[in-house]
């Protein structure tokens, strides 16, 4: 072993302590550096991962309530078109039937005022019958100079009345 020693200039008991050395402290650095270094890394790595898992929750969440969101809406404005349909023909429906009750009203109203005007009239004409042939008699009585009876009477007023009415 001297030609070793002196052909590479390394004593084996100063190698075999080089040796023995390094491997103690990578076992020390493993146990004390290493695993703890590791340990972290790996920590650090689940939380990440955790941190995207929660965030690809919170955004399937998120699209969830927005076709919530969406449906939602769109039932609401079926609903208002469904209301103002409603209502527009609650309205129409209103609407007709106030123009026929005003329509039946307005045709009730000129029938009264036509029989109103009817009775009016056939009062004023009975009136002036009266009247005419009390004036017809009194002036019958004074051309004629008799009394007249009730039938000559009847006579010159139908007759006054024909010849006033043409």
């Amino acid at each position: 072993m001297s030609q070793f020693e002196g052909f590479i200039g390394v004593d084996f008991w100063t190698a075999l302590f080089v040796l023995l050395n390094t491997i103690a402290i990578f076992l020390v650095a493993r146990k004390f550096l290493f695993n703890p270094v590791h340990k972290m890394i790996t920590d650090r790595q689940q939380e990440i991962d955790s941190l995207y898992a929660d965030a690809e929750k919170a955004k399937s969440e998120a699209a969830g309530l927005e076709a919530d969101y969406r449906l939602k809406l769109q039932e609401a404005q079926a609903t208002s078109d469904r209301l103002v349909k409603e209502a527009t023909a609650r309205a129409s429906q209103k609407e007709e039937e106030i123009l026929a009750r005003a329509g039946r009203e307005a045709t009730a109203i000129l029938e009264k005022a036509e029989r109103d005007v009817a009775q009016e009239k056939k009062k004023a004409v009975t009136e002036a019958r009266n009247e005419i042939s009390s004036m017809a008699v009194a002036i019958a009585e004074k051309v004629v100079g008799r009394e007249v009876n009730q039938e000559d009477q009847n006579e010159l007023v139908e007759r006054f009345i024909r010849e006033l009415g043409e």
